[in-house]
């Protein structure tokens, strides 16, 4: 074959594949045109297109739908975690087991490690643990493993003071209880010895005809009080009971009135002052005690001391030498006063006289319980209780019925 037939062969072959192509591309153009059909469901059979797999394409509120939300991984559920606290007041170690919202935990005997000393443990499962007469230093305390609980993993450190601070313990709030935690018929108890100082000249009404104020100590035992009336009637003031310490436990305890007896004289114009029920045996648990006072009259604008009530209650204190009663007093005084209050104390006569080195108190407001006409109490004292009798509007209980000069607001906080 010669080079011209070659060359016309090739021309055809060409040819005939172009023609081809374009032929297949005319046939098909239909189909490219137009978009792919689904063939419809038989009734009760899914696909794709009606199940929505494409619904999102189509709308942009898709995922609002409960229906379609994303399915969450929840979190493994943890354990609840337990924190351990300390205080030192001197020469002792207080701890408390709390929860992740700073609550005690009770009902459950913790064990605690306390190198060098050994093992402790929450007896009565109240969440506190009480240790005392430890030389002062640092302590490591670990809180051992508790069932369906995490436990703060390394030791705590904690030191233990030398010298008693007469200041506000900051954490005291995790030690006081309420009423319905006590019982109440055990813990709060009263011997009301000024009764042995009175006399058939006692007053039982409101006094007339004297420029002091008049007023009237409160607690509990008034139950509802009409603050309003009781005002009217010439109520001017009113020291109004916070708390006590349980008589035979030693358990710190907040009057179940205080907060509405606060609240209600306070909005009646009626001036305030606090007094706390001791039965602290040493120092360390006066400072206690002025510690809760103080915590709960935090609240509240006071013209008034906050007082420490020693008298006898049958219990745990009674029978306190005059050393250490005095230096009890000394303690409650001092700590209410590094937080800014007077401190003030309440005492008959036979107990200023016989049970407390009264010459040592001469600082602190004196507030005297006798149930006369005439006080025979030689001392200085600014408020006089004269009857645990007494009769007010407003008050459906007998009430105790005082008197103050000079013990209008100021700062002297009737301490003249």
């Amino acid at each position: 074959m010669d080079r011209r037939v070659r060359n016309l062969t090739l021309i055809a072959v060409i040819s005939i594949f172009i023609l081809t192509f374009a032929l297949i591309l005319y046939l098909n153009r239909d189909k490219a045109a137009k978009p792919a059909v689904v063939p419809a469901a038989e009734p009760g059979e899914e696909t794709a297109e009606s199940t929505g797999y494409r619904d999102f394409l189509k709308d942009d509120s898709f995922f609002d739908n409960e229906e379609y939300r994303p399915v969450v991984v929840k979190e493994e559920q943890r354990l609840p975690r337990l924190y351990l606290t300390a205080t030192s007041i001197a020469h002792d170690m207080r701890l408390s087991v709390t929860d992740e919202d700073g609550r005690v935990v009770s009902g459950i005997s913790f064990y605690v490690d306390i190198e060098p000393e050994g093992e402790y443990k929450d007896l009565d499962k109240d969440g506190l643990i009480y240790v005392p007469e430890l030389k002062a230093g640092d302590y490591y305390v670990t809180l051992r493993e508790t069932e369906g609980y995490e436990v703060p993993k390394d030791p705590m450190r904690v030191t233990v003071k030398e010298q008693l601070e007469y200041t506000v313990i900051e954490d005291i709030a995790l030690y006081v209880k309420s009423e319905d935690e006590i019982d109440a018929e055990v813990e709060d108890t009263e011997v009301r010895e000024a009764a042995d100082d009175a006399d058939e000249t006692e007053h039982t009404d409101k006094w007339e005809g004297t420029d002091a104020a008049f007023g009237v100590d409160v607690s509990k035992y008034q139950k509802e009080i009409d603050w309003k009336k009781a005002a009217a009637a010439g109520v001017q003031f009113a020291i109004v009971r916070c708390g006590y310490r349980g008589s035979s436990s030693g358990a710190l305890v907040e009057d179940p009135y205080f907060k509405k007896n606060m609240e209600g004289a306070a909005a009646a114009g009626v001036q305030l002052g606090v007094y706390f029920f001791t039965q602290a045996v040493n120092e360390t648990e006066a400072v206690e005690e002025a510690s809760m006072a103080a915590m709960l009259c935090k609240d509240y604008e006071l013209d008034y001391p906050i007082f420490i009530d020693v008298e006898s209650a049958g219990g745990r204190a009674d029978n306190l030498d005059t050393d250490t009663r005095t230096a009890v007093i000394k303690a409650f005084c001092e700590t209410v006063q590094s937080a800014g209050y007077h401190g003030g104390i309440y005492a008959s006569r036979s107990w200023f006289e016989k049970k407390i080195h009264d010459e040592e108190i001469e600082d602190y407001v004196r507030w005297l319980a006798e149930w006369r006409a005439t006080p025979k109490y030689k001392g200085n004292f600014s408020l006089w209780q004269y009857t645990s009798s007494g009769h007010i509007d407003g008050i459906n209980n007998r009430v105790d019925l005082d008197l103050v000069w000079n013990g209008g607001k100021g700062e002297n906080n009737g301490a003249d």
